[in-house]
């Protein structure tokens, strides 16, 4: 693997970002963010992944989601 500095989810599983956002969420909250029906009607890792690896919109909406929530940005101040 190459090293990839400016990808924030490099080395992340999409199955990891699914769990850690329904641990830190819970399936309902996690539904309320993206309405994806496999967070809001029998949710479980699985389907999800199903469903999230088959639609390209559903992936990047967890994926911003997820860097959101559990990947800090640089402190702009920081930049200047």
């Amino acid at each position: 693997m190459h090293p990839q500095p400016n990808n924030p989810l490099h080395g992340i599983t999409l199955e990891k970002m699914v769990t850690d956002l329904s641990k830190h969420y819970g399936w309902e909250e996690l539904g309320n963010l993206i309405k994806i029906r496999c967070f809001t009607y029998d949710p479980s890792v699985k389907s999800s992944l199903k469903f999230i690896r088959k639609t390209y919109w559903a992936r990047l909406k967890v994926e911003k989601l997820y860097i959101k929530t559990f990947v800090t940005q640089p402190d702009k101040k920081e930049e200047e």
